[in-house]
């Protein structure tokens, strides 16, 4: 099974629960690298959002608080700084603060410099920076094809958030 494969059956098994949206941009129109992997995922289950990266992860975790299980899709790591703020002060702290479990799949992806290269406000990998700000949510970066199902699985039977980076120039292969 190829990465993209093994992507594409990770979003069809976490489309099976009950509790599990898709939210973000390119949820229901084409034009992202990630698009592809949702061909399984049921229209109802996507939520459309406008680039505001910032009110996604704010939203996200309200959807949490209410006992659904968002996966919150930001197509670069680049795109996801515009939600640190909500990722890091508020999701990541909250179990801190008192009996707050809210559990958000992160999926975000360092965007590939072949066979174009998208220049270095879409190619840069912010991993190592997040696991040091990060003290609630687990990081995980997915290398190989064999990671990115297990790993999916465990983001949903395991409690607590996740962020999970994808490595967009294994799609190619």
């Amino acid at each position: 099974m190829t990465y993209k494969e093994a992507l594409t059956a990770a979003m069809m098994r976490l489309a099976e629960h009950p509790r599990t949206l898709f939210v973000g941009q390119g949820m229901r129109f084409s034009g992202q690298m990630m698009f592809p992997t949702l061909q399984g995922v049921p229209m109802e289950k996507r939520i459309e959002l406008p680039v505001a990266e910032d009110f996604q992860m704010g939203f996200c975790t309200g959807l949490a608080l209410k006992g659904f299980i968002p996966i919150s899709v930001y197509p670069r790591w680049d795109f996801l700084l515009l939600a640190a703020n909500q990722l890091v002060n508020h999701l990541d702290k909250l179990p801190l603060m008192g009996d707050f479990r809210p559990k958000v799949i992160i999926r975000t992806g360092v965007g590939p410099q072949i066979p174009l290269d998208a220049g270095p406000q879409h190619t840069q990998n912010h991993t190592a920076a997040f696991r040091l700000m990060l003290k609630t949510v687990a990081v995980v970066e997915l290398m190989a094809a064999e990671e990115v199902l297990p790993c999916y699985q465990q983001a949903l039977a395991g409690e607590g958030s996740v962020l999970l980076i994808e490595h967009l120039e294994k799609y190619l292969a």
